[in-house]
């Protein structure tokens, strides 16, 4: 056993970023469920999380918060396979992926087009239009510059995986579970390669919340 705990909420995209490299990198961990949205959970539901948020890592009593810090300390602590490439182009475009992601992606992918076209709807609440739409908008700058890193080569392009892959790949999911967010990944030919490589991927089996239309579950 590796000692490791994770704390997370299922349908949290940052939660399956850190689960993603787990199972990439083929480490066996203990998973507590938590609610940071819920501020009357009990207390073996309440995230350890300093801000109340997720993820959060535990390997032994060393307790690490914020994505790109757990995905970078479990990269270095566990080494084999690695998910850091070695040429600083690559080593580059990584960085540049998960901020570009973190900075301009997660809020129109994840919080404007798949929460309102696709969460909201199935938990029976009315899709704000206009959020959505605006979504929509932004999202298509963001996938352009992820296409021009795709057509450069260096990092998501489905052959090797490094971290890049891990946490935009979640990113991409929600978006792409609404139909408008799929026609727009599909505009995009060396994303949308990647893509249909990453999509099939076991950990992607693995991590899926249940929103995945490559392979829903009920």
């Amino acid at each position: 056993m590796n000692d490791l705990t994770l704390y997370g909420h299922r349908p949290s995209v940052y939660t399956r970023v850190t689960r993603l490299v787990l199972a990439e990198k083929g480490l066996a961990y203990d998973y507590r469920e938590v609610n940071p949205f819920d501020p009357d959970a009990k207390d073996e539901q309440r995230t350890p999380h300093p801000f109340a948020r997720v993820p959060l890592l535990e390997h032994g009593s060393f307790k690490i918060y914020e994505t790109v810090a757990i995905s970078c300390y479990l990269d270095a602590a566990f080494p084999t396979p690695s998910l850091t490439p070695d040429a600083p182009r690559a080593l580059a475009r990584m960085a540049q992926v998960i901020s570009i992601v973190d900075a301009y992606g997660y809020w129109p992918l994840v919080r404007q087009v798949f929460s309102q076209g696709v969460f909201r709807p199935a938990d029976g609440l009315e899709t704000d239009k206009t959020e959505f739409a605006a979504g929509l908008a932004a999202a298509e700058g963001v996938l352009d510059a992820l296409e021009t890193v795709a057509l450069e080569g260096y990092v998501i392009t489905g052959d090797t995986p490094t971290l890049a892959d891990c946490h935009l790949a979640p990113m991409i999911a929600a978006c792409a579970a609404a139909p408008e967010g799929r026609a727009a990944l599909a505009r995009r030919p060396a994303l949308s390669k990647w893509w249909s490589k990453w999509s099939t991927r076991s950990s992607m089996h693995q991590t899926d919340a249940g929103f995945d239309v490559t392979h829903p579950q009920p």
